[in-house]
């Protein structure tokens, strides 16, 4: 897990992002997030809070917040990373796709699968 070169930086026109002043190499576990996992009736509240826009779909009727960096990666169509959840454990794991150069943003796809290009269910900032 490479979370000391991680750093959180503002992303043009996005707000914060995570970001890495380390090569990273593809296939790299970068951060290992544990996650508060919310009741199905804290999921329906948090639709009219803030934390809305930072929180992970868990299972079905679910949420959880990710602790960490794991809430701050931006959003891309072409991301170059992706994230698995361990549902049992209560994880979050943050994955690379391809070699990731230093000073660039770490993204993810918030549909979950790295290809996936179908509409998001919130307006993000760009």
């Amino acid at each position: 897990m490479l979370l000391n070169s991680l750093y959180i930086s503002n992303s043009k026109g996005k707000g914060r992002g995570v970001f890495t002043d380390h090569f990273i190499e593809a296939d790299s576990i970068i951060e290992i997030a544990p996650v508060i996992i919310l009741s199905e009736n804290d999921s329906k509240i948090l639709a009219d809070t803030e934390l809305f826009y930072y929180n992970f779909q868990w299972g079905k009727k679910k949420t959880a917040m990710a602790l960490g960096y794991g809430s701050i990666y931006n959003h891309s169509y072409t991301p170059n990373c992706k994230y698995e959840a361990f549902h049992k454990e209560g994880f979050l794991h943050f994955i690379t796709l391809r070699d990731i150069e230093a000073g660039e943003e770490l993204t993810i796809n918030y549909n979950f699968d790295p290809k996936d290009q179908s509409p998001l269910w919130f307006k993000t900032k760009k």
